[in-house]
């Protein structure tokens, strides 16, 4: 079973191509023009074992905002193909992870009911030149897009670099976990309504 999918996405203000494999090493070739994303992307990839070939042009002479939030809605569109009917899926995942001083837990439920809890204060709004804010965005239309319920909660942290990683790490691991295929489902659905 191939749990791969491919996404094109052109808009007036980006133009994204993306392919996924859930089933990966976690090898991945991102190239986003917001070099932050790329880092955090990269980060998600190894640390979930996803593969993935990404490329994506946006008004980032704007702002990163459009570039970003066309990212999340991609990656959850192909998450969610990938997934197909979710048959023998674990469905659940959690993950907390430190980053030096930062602690970040993510739990998420692969139940096609998209809601982002999101309970991050950064103290600054930049790490760099990019605006942590918008990985908040980026998450609303990841988990929109593959019907993922997801809390994401800071228990300890305040350089913005180190709390960004942490979320994006937990994040692939926590997926990884929940979209792992468990046998003693036997290719059912892991709801029982016995669909979603």
């Amino acid at each position: 079973m191939s749990r791969e999918a491919a996404i094109d996405r052109k808009t007036r203000e980006t133009e994204i191509h993306l392919k996924l494999d859930l089933d990966g090493s976690g090898i991945s070739s991102i190239k986003t023009g917001v070099p932050f994303m790329d880092h955090m992307l990269i980060l998600m990839a190894a640390h979930g074992f996803i593969d993935i070939e990404l490329s994506a042009k946006g008004d980032t002479e704007i702002d990163d905002h459009h570039t970003v939030e066309d990212l999340g809605i991609c990656i959850g569109r192909a998450i969610k193909n990938a997934l197909g009917e979710k048959r023998g899926i674990r469905r659940y995942g959690t993950a907390l992870i430190p980053m030096d001083e930062a602690l970040v837990r993510v739990v998420l439920d692969i139940s096609n009911r998209p809601m982002l809890s999101y309970r991050v204060p950064f103290q600054t709004r930049r790490s760099g030149t990019f605006d942590v804010g918008l990985i908040k965005e980026f998450f609303r239309a990841l988990v929109t897009h593959a019907g993922i319920t997801m809390h994401v909660d800071l228990s300890a942290g305040e350089e913005p670099h180190h709390i960004s990683e942490a979320i994006f790490k937990a994040f692939g691991r926590a997926l990884n976990q929940a979209t792992g295929l468990d046998e003693r489902l036997k290719g059912q659905v892991p709801s029982t309504k016995g669909a979603f």
